[in-house]
């Protein structure tokens, strides 16, 4: 009789089970193929744009022989006579238009942020909103009509006889107000409302007077906001075009109205591409304000969050 041994079988081993996809990695996969039409449209309504005007601004054509060759001529040329002169008139009518801009829309948000009506409130920042998206050929008719040579007011005020005229840069500078003061309530607002309570109240007990709270507390905290508010009025009032052309043609010299006569032909045999340096002169401005705008933007919400 033999005895019973008892036979133990070696464990089957085990696959490793797969790692599992983080959720946060998947997640940010996602993000980025929900992303992808979006930067394909950038890149075709925007890249190519770009690449044809940067491709264009450095590109001469010789009248002769039809050949083309890089250079930088058509630069030059765009920072010169005319082409700078308009290009310095509408940085002048920019910066002088936002820093007005600015004053008056701190003092109309801050109206409207310290009311007690909120009727009041929402009236003013819807209007805001529409008043900031309104230009054009229609706001050039509205004034027309209201402040031209035969306008409404001009006549009822006598304002010719007192040497006004709408057709001119302070003319400009007041259309422009028109709707850069709106965009400027819709800008300082937030940055107003992010104010403690509690920093006027503790300066208050420290004997501190209105004025002396707004110069040493709510006015440095604000000022990257308003700084911002700026640059962004800039360049709005820097790419503005339908309006002046339909009000002011070319009696005031700007950076918009010389790019559309380039572009209608009215240059010299060989300088057809100068269009395209005054707008790559346009984009280095506009590149500029952005790049003091964000900074002081992020700064801004530090402050304020």
């Amino acid at each position: 009789m033999t005895s019973g041994t008892t036979v133990t079988s070696a464990p089957h081993p085990v696959d490793a089970a797969p790692a599992a996809v983080p959720s946060g990695r998947r997640r940010r996969s996602a993000g980025w193929l929900a992303v992808v039409p979006l930067l394909v449209f950038v890149a075709i309504a925007f890249g190519i744009p770009a690449l044809a005007m940067l491709n264009g601004a450095f590109t001469v054509k010789d009248p002769a022989t039809g050949a083309t060759s890089y250079t930088t001529a058509n630069l030059t040329t765009s920072l010169h006579g005319a082409y700078l002169t308009a290009l310095l008139g509408s940085v002048k009518l920019s910066a002088v238009s936002a820093v007005i801009a600015m004053l008056l829309g701190l003092l109309l948000a801050q109206a409207v942020v310290v009311s007690r009506f909120r009727a009041l409130r929402e009236a003013v920042l819807t209007a805001s909103g529409v008043l900031a998206n309104f230009g054009g050929v229609p706001l050039a008719f509205a004034f027309v009509a209201t402040l031209g040579n035969s306008g409404v007011l001009t006549r009822h005020l006598g304002l010719a006889e007192a040497g006004w005229t709408l057709y001119s840069f302070w003319g400009l500078t007041l259309t422009y107000l028109y709707f850069l003061i709106p965009l400027m309530v819709l800008t300082i607002t937030p940055a107003l409302d992010g104010l403690r309570s509690q920093w006027r109240e503790a300066a208050r007990n420290n004997g501190a007077t209105h004025a002396q709270y707004w110069r040493h507390v709510a006015l440095p905290v604000l000022a990257p906001s308003l700084l911002g508010g700026l640059v962004l009025l800039f360049g709005s009032a820097f790419a503005a075009y339908a309006t002046a052309a339909a009000m002011v043609g070319s009696s005031v010299p700007l950076v918009t109205l010389q790019i559309a006569d380039a572009i209608s032909g009215n240059v010299l045999v060989g300088q057809e591409n100068v269009a395209l340096a005054l707008s790559l002169d346009m984009v280095l401005v506009a590149g500029l304000v952005m790049a003091v705008y964000l900074p002081l933007q992020r700064r801004s919400a530090r402050w304020l969050a």
